[in-house]
């Protein structure tokens, strides 16, 4: 019998090996992407506009799986635990690298537990009140905030959400106390400011339609910049509370250890498409980002440091 020599068993091995580092059918079945809020929000309204491209692109299904609850953190969970494999995604905000200083415990790491696939686009946010306040500008916000018996209270789409840490971040800069109400979701959010049932919300720019409307009023926006979608509301910088600056951000990330194959395509095909969606992401309000893995894991680490700093000087706390 002839022993195969090392070079023999080597050359039989390649095969495998090559195929092992080949990239797989992906997607191959329908793609499971989790929103940690409820439908109707800014969040949810990503996520439909970007999967709505890609399961044209890529010719399977890519259902949005809205599960609201604990500031994000059931989604988060549920991600987080999911099969590596490229058929589960999660659309994360920044309430994703905030979560983890408002809460003693999470039942995962906001990055050991997430492979970062890319961002899609960043937005502003509206600080809007009831149409039953009066006050139209921010100078005439914090005045009324400081008299008011009871205090004002503001809206958002849960604790710890972007738009809870902005109002927050204003109280504490503008001097004044504010009551959080949140809810599960942007849209039940701007549903009660619209209702009245709250005084004061720190909206997406569906906010703008509504002011329009004259369902609200929307005295300014949160950039460092105007908003190209709305140019005429200032900001709350020139608005009243100098240096206050937030920036809003949606990207997509898979659970740690999904192969790099799966999401370099992914990555590759958003950007690719994102010039496609522009037109539509502007009407939410929102500016494309884009840019490699490898850039969203890096501003995902700057966001968990920053946010940490805002939650601390905020005094924010998770129920």
């Amino acid at each position: 019998m002839k022993v195969p020599t090392v070079v023999a068993i080597v050359l039989s091995l390649v095969p495998a090996l090559v195929h092992a580092a080949a990239p797989p059918e992906y997607p191959g079945r329908p793609v499971r992407v989790f929103v940690g809020l409820a439908p109707g929000g800014g969040t949810d309204s990503v996520a439909r506009v970007l999967t709505a491209k890609l399961a044209e692109v890529f010719g399977q299904t890519f259902v949005v799986d809205n599960r609201p609850g604990a500031g994000g953190n059931v989604a988060g969970e549920l991600a987080a635990r999911a099969a590596p494999d490229g058929h589960t995604l999660i659309i994360v905000t920044p309430t994703h690298v905030t979560n983890p200083s408002l809460y003693k415990e999470l039942r995962y790491d906001a990055l050991r537990d997430f492979t970062p696939v890319g961002l899609i686009v960043f937005a502003q946010y509206y600080l809007s009140v009831a149409n039953n306040v009066p006050a139209s500008t921010v100078k005439e916000l914090i005045a009324l905030a400081k008299t008011a018996k009871p205090r004002l209270s503001f809206a958002s789409s849960g604790v710890g959400s972007a738009n809870h840490l902005s109002g927050a971040l204003f109280a504490h800069m503008a001097g004044i106390e504010l009551t959080h109400v949140p809810y599960k979701g942007g849209a039940p959010a701007v549903a009660a400011i619209v209702a009245g049932e709250v005084q004061v919300s720190f909206t997406s720019s569906v906010a703008i339609a509504h002011a329009k409307a004259g369902r609200l009023k929307t005295l300014a926006s949160t950039g460092a910049k105007r908003s190209p979608v709305a140019p005429e509301i200032p900001t709350l910088s020139e608005a009243g509370v100098p240096g206050y600056v937030v920036t809003g951000w949606y990207g997509m990330s898979a659970p740690a250890k999904t192969p790099k194959p799966v999401v370099d395509r992914l990555n590759s095909t958003i950007n690719r498409v994102l010039p496609e969606l522009r037109e539509r992401y502007l009407k939410l309000g929102m500016e494309l980002a884009g840019g490699t893995p490898g850039e969203f894991g890096a501003h995902l680490k700057r966001e968990l440091e920053q946010w940490a700093r805002v939650v601390k000087l905020s005094g924010a706390k998770a129920n």
